[in-house]
């Protein structure tokens, strides 16, 4: 299980040169991925009607394909993903273009995980419509592979349609794309049309019936098993060595193949090394 670490967006503040620290610095622990969480818009908590959401306008998040680009940057090996990128509220060809555009900056080191949202906020203010957003990802990810493999596409959805056009420059191979979410409906997608699952959960009893809908939707679909990945998170905050290796011991024995370490609310907020000391622990105690 290759483990990883994830990006404390709200914490890590906007210096350039602490960012890059972070993402060098994570490297150098031997964390083979760097993902990071997506939100375009914070809704105002005294607003009409109230908010209460897990987060608000006052909650940063650094813009996914931006913040990579810099990391590819200023690394070599560490890979990137989101975890996950709101693909309904997005423009489907501008997203595959700018997809395309981090996979080749990067080497192929960039996997796209996906999410339906839930804010209606940010719905509205990006003027997509919010109802229907699961048949419209499904069809965007259709769209997003056809843009990075074909030259001329012919596409007539029910969202979107391209007329005898394409983008350029396209990546080399196709960008992977793994699913969040743990309704039935996505996980069946997920297994129809990705390439990984990115639970939220715990390793128990419902992540394993989940991974078990998964597999059966793949094998329904004349899709293998094989090379299929699946992106955990633990926490540092709150734990031990001997909680953690056990909660990363249960993802492995359910088959995870990734596992990222999350540790925001450790040490003074923009603090690069309480973070990355924090993370070091945690991979210390699950790789002994």
């Amino acid at each position: 299980m290759k483990l990883g670490i994830v990006f404390p967006h709200d914490e890590i503040g906007t210096d350039p040169i602490a960012i890059r620290d972070y993402a060098q610095g994570a490297e150098a622990l031997g964390a083979d991925h760097m993902m990071v969480y997506d939100h375009v818009l914070g809704a105002d908590p005294d607003r009409e009607g109230g908010w209460d959401g897990p987060y608000d306008k006052d909650v940063a998040f650094h813009e996914p394909f931006t913040l990579f680009s810099y990391m590819a940057a200023v690394t070599s090996e560490i890979t990137f993903g989101t975890c996950v990128l709101v693909l309904p509220q997005r423009q489907t060809a501008l997203v595959a273009k700018q997809a395309a555009q981090l996979a080749i900056l990067s080497g192929n080191r960039f996997r796209m995980g996906i999410g339906v949202g839930w804010n209606t906020v940010e719905f509205e203010a990006l003027d997509i419509p919010f109802a229907r957003r699961g048949s419209r990802q499904a069809e965007q990810v259709e769209l997003m592979r056809r843009l990075w493999t074909e030259d001329n596409v012919a596409f007539a959805g029910a969202f979107h349609t391209v007329d005898r056009a394409s983008i350029l420059p396209r990546p080399s191979r196709p960008i992977p794309i793994w699913f969040g979410g743990a309704a039935p409906v996505v996980l069946r997608r997920c297994g129809r049309l990705g390439d990984g699952w990115v639970p939220s959960g715990v390793p128990n009893e419902k992540s394993r019936q989940a991974i078990a809908t998964i597999r059966a939707a793949r094998e329904e679909a004349g899709l293998p098993w094989e090379g299929f990945g699946i992106q955990a998170q633990a926490q540092t905050r709150g734990g031990n060595p001997e909680r953690w290796k056990t909660h990363h011991d249960n993802w492995r024995d359910l088959g995870c193949t990734h596992l990222a370490i999350v540790t925001h609310y450790v040490g003074n907020g923009t603090d690069v090394d309480a973070h990355l000391a924090s993370a070091e622990r945690y991979f210390e105690a699950v790789r002994a």
